[in-house]
């Protein structure tokens, strides 16, 4: 094309877009291939996907975008991982469908015994908000952004009926991807004093929403970085205000639920107390710490009344992505004779809860948050390949109604760790279903707010 690079890009079949120099037929990538041009250009060594001239290699190192950036003082290495001497699973893990029947009836023995007892029928709580009522009627919205809408407002419903929407909070929001949850609890509070927001995403976002509220009250903030590594206690705006936060999360992926739990229960509530102490001592005072009072504007926050956190409130989905180093609920596995092999496969079988084994176009999300990453298409319904399914194996076995069960038991028996966690950590923690399986078939929200034996009374 006139104007633009002449260098034929073989992998994509077209020409490449960009305007070279004047009087140049080749852009700076390409500019090796200009006869007159006898400057050498090599792969960039930080990433070899584009290249740089040779002379100008240590000032290319300088600005080049795929350089180690500074880590922002929050920035605490594995800090939520886990522990480290877990042990490890073997190097090379036998998929779903390379199990005998044997085998793979001896795991479904374990999951039935390890689910005896459990509450498995969760209780149906569909909820509104009336911040979310004039957007839900709205004529113009699809039936895919009718459906986001509709889970936003039960997650609100419920955030309101655990008394979580009020002044004086810091929202939380891991996986924020556009950051949608946070913008409608945001207009849920418009008439609040002293509400701040936390948009936790370790990618970097298209079409955020946050614009819509740099001329309100409200304070927004982003931290691009990954859970994993996220020490709250060394945010500057959680550091000097003390509010107490809500963890919030819509359909936050596998692993990124535990990673975010251990964030706002173990690494925030006690590495204030100090670093330098025992993570079994931190772990032990995370249960005796106390819980603020729902107080009035205008109050202050001390350090002695001080409760970190005030609620966790997440969409739940994913479950075949989570990861035994990662999980909170190790110990409750291991309490009903279970281990890391048994967890590995239990996270496999339990997409067959959304998938059972039938076909679906679903597009699998590759984020560790929310639908905002999808363009808004129904997101995280996703299904495994038909090696990690095993459906060699399960043709014949199990109909599609079995699996989906057997899913769901897994699905339970996962999240059942979780809650045991947070009890565990000193909070009441429930599971429901937060809106109906043909709006998402991943519909459970866990929430947890302070166990009420540990809110001091208060003094006459």
């Amino acid at each position: 094309e006139p104007g633009r690079c002449a260098h034929f890009v073989l992998r994509k079949r077209r020409f490449c877009r960009m305007i070279p120099a004047p009087g140049r037929r080749f852009c700076g990538e390409h500019g090796h291939e200009e006869e007159q041009n006898d400057r050498k250009r090599i792969p960039c060594p930080l990433d070899p996907k584009h290249t740089v001239y040779e002379d100008q290699l240590q000032k290319h190192l300088k600005k080049c975008n795929s350089r180690e950036k500074p880590k922002p003082v929050y920035f605490v290495q594995d800090i939520n991982a886990g522990l480290k001497d877990v042990a490890e699973l073997p190097e090379k893990q036998v998929p779903l469908s390379s199990l005998s029947i044997e085998e793979l009836q001896n795991l479904i023995i374990k999951l039935k015994k390890a689910s005896n007892g459990l509450e498995l029928h969760l209780k149906e709580q569909i909820l509104s908000h009336q911040a979310l009522q004039e957007a839900l009627n709205d004529p113009k919205n699809g039936e895919s952004a009718f459906k986001h809408l509709k889970q936003q407002a039960s997650i609100l419903g419920n955030m309101e009926k655990l008394h979580l929407l009020g002044p004086r909070r810091c929202f939380v929001e891991f996986g924020a991807g556009r950051g949608k949850l946070s913008h409608w609890v945001d207009v849920a509070l418009q008439n609040v004093e002293s509400v701040q927001f936390l948009l936790v995403e370790r990618a970097t976002t298209r079409f955020k929403v946050d614009g819509k509220h740099k001329r309100r009250d409200s304070v927004f903030e982003r931290l691009q970085v990954d859970i994993q590594h996220l020490c709250l206690n060394k945010v500057p705006i959680l550091e000097k205000k003390k509010l107490p936060v809500v963890g919030i999360g819509k359909h936050l992926c596998g692993a990124a639920t535990d990673l975010a739990l251990r964030c706002l229960v173990e690494s925030y509530t006690t590495c204030c107390d100090g670093e330098e102490e025992e993570p079994a001592a931190k772990r032990s005072r995370a249960a005796q710490t106390e819980v603020t009072p729902h107080k009035s504007a205008g109050n202050e926050s001390t350090r002695e009344d001080h409760k970190p956190v005030a609620g966790i409130v997440i969409a739940l989905c994913c479950h075949h992505k989570c990861d035994w180093t990662h999980y909170v609920g190790r110990e409750f596995f291991k309490s009903v004779g279970l281990g890391p092999v048994e967890f590995h496969y239990f996270q496999r079988m339990s997409s067959w809860a959304t998938c059972g084994m039938r076909g679906t176009t679903s597009k699998a999300s590759r984020s560790e948050g929310s639908e905002d990453q999808t363009d808004d298409t129904e997101e995280h319904e996703q299904t495994l390949s038909r090696t990690e399914s095993g459906s060699d194996t399960l043709q014949g076995i199990l109909s599609v109604e079995e699996r989906k069960e057997i899913g769901c038991l897994c699905k339970r028996l996962i999240d059942h760790g979780r809650t045991e966690y947070l009890q565990q950590q000193g909070y009441k923690a429930a599971l429901q279903y937060y809106t109906e399986a043909d709006v998402s078939l991943e519909n459970v929200l866990l929430t947890a707010v302070p166990s009420p034996s540990l809110i001091p009374e208060p003094t006459i």
